[in-house]
């Protein structure tokens, strides 16, 4: 019965959901493309046997990329469908993989829609990456006999509170799915709390992560372009994040004690890209785009990374960075790629989706945390200042993350448990 009310809320979202395709097409094109998928409605499914992850939006498709090399070469004959959410996270996967996975959209998750999702593509088996449980997907896969498994589980207060609303349809598609692997042990409890009968502990496919080399290359190219300037790094910002920052790097940064560093700005989402430089121009700073292909001028102030898929270099290029989605309540994005290339780490307040990464960086002396923007930007001009005190901390960000590494090896001897074509 709750499943049915659950599925009877789904249909009734349909022309809304239709709505919200159109809505967000103003901004990004993208959403107006690929509609069927959305409705389980696919192209010819590739002639081998499929492998499925689901990874709903950018950071599950970039922490999916260990894993995807390692199931390629230990299935060389599969086929990798990758299932996106968003016309960014398809974008991503474009970027990481090209050809050499399948991509489309998960359909919603009405029983007919999913239904023709598993009939046409058949996967051997499927690996939901982070936390997206979507009750009739996970019961049509075991009515289906499709073994779904839950991969590098991450489950804050606040997710873990909007599933405890809904406690028997919770507890019953978590104890549906084949397996579950959690990050850490606090998200391991939260998921047991809720109704999972058993779930491992296997750390973050994000610390297998290797920087790519043509991005390290890519990286030096761009501190040629700008000179021996200071560079402090704002990486993956969010909508508000940029306004604060630029306000107080006016005032202390471009504006006081630091004129000759370089302040660089890269945007989580490409469709803000615009907006961002509508706010540095409305403040009076002189604005560079990396789009224009031309070296930084010495009277440029803030250097825009308006392009996707660089940033490991733009991460090579800093001599400190800002982690976005911390400065203000979004929970901050990836901290660790900037330790692996070990660049000093600064992180705002808020940490919910990064918090056992980010206690542990912070504790190993890879980070420090910042309360307000004031303090943000101090700290990032201290630093600036600093030789000493970056290197150390370059050096305990990349011990920080080798001694994390191992969750790839882990999710695949886990996958090979139940993967039809292990057998």
């Amino acid at each position: 019965m709750t499943r049915f009310l659950y599925t009877l809320a789904i249909h009734l979202l349909l022309p809304w959901a239709v709505l919200h395709l159109l809505w967000r097409a103003r901004r990004q094109k993208e959403y107006l493309r690929h509609w069927g998928e959305r409705f389980g409605l696919y192209r010819p499914r590739p002639p081998e046997p499929v492998i499925w992850i689901h990874a709903v939006s950018v950071g599950e498709t970039r922490a999916a990329q260990p894993l995807v090399a390692a199931l390629r070469e230990r299935y060389p004959g599969h086929r990798i469908l990758i299932t996106h959410m968003t016309p960014t996270g398809r974008a991503t996967s474009k970027l990481l993989f090209g050809d050499k996975v399948t991509r489309v959209y998960l359909p919603y998750d009405t029983p007919w829609s999913v239904r023709a999702f598993l009939r046409h593509f058949r996967p051997d088996i499927g690996i939901v990456m982070e936390t997206e449980l979507w009750p009739n997907l996970v019961a049509a896969c075991r009515d289906l006999g499709t073994p779904l498994l839950l991969a590098n589980a991450r489950l804050s207060e606040k997710s873990a509170a909007r599933y405890a609303r809904f406690p028997l349809l919770t507890r019953t598609t978590l104890r549906q799915l084949s397996a579950i692997a959690a990050i850490g042990t606090e998200d391991a409890q939260r998921l047991k709390r809720l109704g999972a009968p058993e779930v491992a502990v296997f750390g973050n496919l994000k610390f297998d992560i290797e920087p790519p080399a043509e991005q390290l290359e890519m990286g030096a190219e761009f501190r040629h372009r700008i000179g021996d300037r200071p560079v402090f790094l704002c990486a993956s910002t969010r909508e508000g994040e940029e306004a604060l920052i630029l306000d107080e790097w006016g005032k202390v940064g471009a504006g006081g004690t630091a004129p000759a560093a370089l302040l660089v700005i890269v945007p989580r989402h490409p469709q803000r890209f615009d907006a961002v430089a509508q706010l540095v121009a409305s403040r009076g700073l002189k604005l560079q785009r990396r789009s224009d292909n031309q070296p930084v001028s010495a009277e440029s102030q803030v250097w825009l990374g308006d392009s996707m898929g660089e940033l490991f270099a733009y991460y090579a290029t800093a001599d400190v960075t800002f982690v976005g989605g911390s400065l203000l309540d979004f929970g901050s994005q990836n901290l660790i790629e900037p330790c692996t290339v070990g660049v000093p780490v600064l992180i705002g307040p808020s940490t919910f989706n990064f918090a056992d990464a980010a206690r542990n960086a912070l504790e190993s002396g890879a980070a420090r945390q910042c309360v307000d923007v004031e303090s943000l930007v101090k700290a990032a001009l201290e630093l600036l200042l600093n030789a000493e005190a970056r290197q150390q901390m370059s050096q305990a960000g990349r011990a920080f993350t080798a001694q994390h590494r191992g969750a790839t090896q882990r999710t695949l001897a886990l996958i090979e448990k139940f993967s039809p074509a292990a057998r």
